[in-house]
């Protein structure tokens, strides 16, 4: 059960450091307007209350030891550890993990791929938040992941997250567990919005940030992980969007 929060702002958490988190747009590219699935929110949750969002949340210790489908790109691996401050490669392979790990447990929809022939000791680990992996016979699978954009939350919030932002196919999609959206769950319902649509804008501003960027990628084609990617981040209180 959801229980009421409440989120301020203060001075007094200006040097709060960030909490590296992922976030997952998955996209349905099989019309001509690909749509893009938000969820959401219950009202009662300390961070964008009633609001649609995309799935995501903060890294878990575990992201980095649970094994995968298939690693990810090294060309992924090297857009991620890119930028200020700098991160391991196993936190990048973290992150894309948990991008997947957070879709699951919002939506129930599990990006991955069927276990090899050593299936039974591979399984053991997964557990937790990870078992739907297991039950279904898959691993997760980030190496159809596209980096779309960075942004870390300013300063003076209770909860400050950088955040990378990721983009799937629904292609990707290899189980789907029922039940986990409902009236008091995180997200309360999933909607598939078609890209541009006014639906979209009551979406946070750095959200829609993400989506124009994301837009304009598909519109170049197929995606590359050789494309440049946003970071956005406050200096001296003025926002800045530079490119990794």
């Amino acid at each position: 059960m959801i229980k009421p929060e409440k989120e301020t702002e203060d001075s007094t958490y200006a040097y709060l450091r960030p909490k590296d988190a992922a976030t997952l747009i998955l996209i349905d590219r099989s019309a001509e307007t690909p749509k893009v699935l938000v969820g959401k929110r219950h009202d009662k949750v300390v961070f964008q209350p009633g609001k649609f969002v995309f799935p995501g949340g903060r890294v878990d210790a575990t992201d980095n030891r649970i094994p995968v489908a298939a690693e990810i790109p090294k060309a992924l691996e090297a857009k991620l550890v890119s930028g200020s401050p700098k991160i391991t490669p196993a936190r990048a392979r973290a992150l894309a993990v948990a991008a997947i790990r957070e879709a699951c447990e919002e939506t129930g929809l599990c990006l991955g791929r069927p276990m090899g022939g050593s299936a039974g000791s591979v399984a053991t680990r997964l557990t937790g938040e990870w078992r739907p992996f297991a039950d279904a016979g898959l691993l997760p699978d980030p190496s159809g992941l596209f980096f779309i954009a960075r942004a870390i939350t300013p300063p003076g919030r209770v909860r400050r997250f950088d955040t990378r932002f990721f983009t799937a196919d629904i292609s990707a999609i290899a189980h789907r567990v029922e039940g986990v959206v409902h009236a008091d769950a995180e997200l309360v319902e999933l909607v598939w919005v078609e890209l541009g649509s006014s639906s979209l804008d009551g979406l946070h501003a750095m959200t829609k940030n993400v989506l124009r960027e994301l837009s304009h990628r598909l519109g170049q084609g197929p995606l590359s992980h050789a494309a440049e990617v946003p970071f956005y981040h406050q200096t001296n209180g003025d926002w800045r969007r530079d490119m990794i």
